[in-house]
């Protein structure tokens, strides 16, 4: 079974598009010894290339000659050039997109991880705008079948865009493999000494931006003791970042909130598992990377009470309205006053995250594969 990869996000993200890519295609190629990809990407770092060396049955092909110098030229439209010759028989885009003029004989899948560009558009540009609805409609458009990440997005795709319910195919993701393994002493040390961690502190990654709501955290820190710090994990996007800063000081909250914008993600796993809980208050998200990255590392989650934030936490977290901080700190101050809830938690979260494992979701799609191309799915 040929399949190829729309792998730009592989290979130039090291956040939840880029962690998605690499999970399943290499659990796919280490899973499934009779599946050849090909990942097709106008750049390749270093630093993400090394994930699939070691794999015989991956290739990697970039623009070569004067498609160097058009990249996005090439990555929507030369790709397809190449699929016949490395007899490619589905391909799929893992982020959103599919190139023009795939052949009729190849089968394609694309996955959509959410619809924020249509429920928040004031987030982007009119023209960023534009180009992401135009992608997005044209992929859903061409494709055989639609992964969405959850049912919410499910549910965005028929009512936005209007996709064919018969033609989605809801397979949620998984996490970075890191997240899987046991936290050693070891490590928890380290990251408490590298990044001068407070002894009690809550966690909140994610990027620096208006849609993860860190404002609303800090609030609700406000009303916690005060030898309870809040450890911010995230990339600082801009205006948010002084909105949240002015927050913090208007509080006096500067020596109970730190920020790490440059955290190393081999680090993240021991820094959930050093903190007390983990707030993740996002207002939407097409999944919810961060409260199963908690759950994996033992760390019970307060997140909000909309969109797809239940369907990954399960009955492991509990939740609160993301605009009401009183409610957040309810819920946090009942995980650090209650060692008995927490340890439920913990125990249910253990449950809970079994449904994201990797192995579950490279079987969906290995499935989903094989129903596409019936003849090769020979091991």
């Amino acid at each position: 079974m040929v399949i190829g990869f729309d792998a730009k996000r592989a290979f130039q993200n090291n956040t939840g598009l880029g962690n998605y890519s690499r999970m399943l295609v290499c659990g796919l190629a280490q899973e499934h010894q009779n599946v050849r990809a090909f990942l097709y990407s106008p750049v390749m770092s270093g630093e993400y290339k090394s994930y699939f060396t070691g794999y015989a049955n991956i290739s990697t092909r970039q623009p070569t000659g004067i498609d160097r110098f058009f990249p996005d030229i090439w990555r929507r439209f030369g790709v397809t050039f190449h699929l016949k010759g490395d007899k490619v028989k589905i391909f799929h885009g893992l982020s959103h997109e599919l190139p023009h003029g795939i052949p009729r004989s190849i089968k394609r899948v694309v996955t959509i991880h959410d619809l924020i560009v249509w429920r928040f558009p004031q987030f982007y540009s009119v023209v960023d705008r534009c180009v992401h609805r135009s992608k997005i409609r044209h992929s859903c458009k061409i494709a055989d079948v639609v992964v969405a990440v959850s049912e919410q997005t499910k549910r965005d795709l028929i009512d936005f865009i209007h996709v064919p319910e018969d033609k989605i195919r809801v397979v949620y993701q998984s996490c970075d493999p890191i997240f899987w393994k046991p936290v050693s002493e070891s490590d928890r040390a380290y990251v408490r000494e590298e990044y001068h961690l407070p002894e009690k502190y809550i966690i909140c990654v994610g990027s620096i931006e208006e849609r993860k709501n860190q404002i609303a955290v800090v609030k609700a820190m406000a009303e916690l003791p005060d030898d309870v710090h809040l450890v911010i994990v995230g990339n600082n996007h801009g205006a948010y970042h002084s909105s949240l800063m002015s927050a913090v000081r208007s509080l006096r909250m500067t020596e109970r909130v730190h920020i790490l914008n440059k955290a190393d993600f081999e680090d993240f796993p021991a820094l959930y598992a050093c903190a007390q809980a983990s707030a993740y208050m996002s207002l939407f998200e097409g999944f919810g990377i961060p409260i199963l990255e908690s759950l994996c590392c033992d760390t019970p989650v307060v997140t909000s009470n909309v969109s797809s934030m239940p369907e990954a936490g399960g009955d492991a977290a509990l939740y609160a309205d993301p605009k009401n901080p009183s409610e957040i700190a309810q819920r946090l101050k009942s995980i650090l006053d209650d060692p008995a809830l927490r340890q439920q938690l913990v125990e249910k979260g253990r449950v809970q995250r079994e449904k994201f494992s990797q192995h579950k979701i490279i079987s969906d799609f290995y499935s989903l594969y094989c129903s596409l191309s019936p003849s090769e799915n020979e091991e």
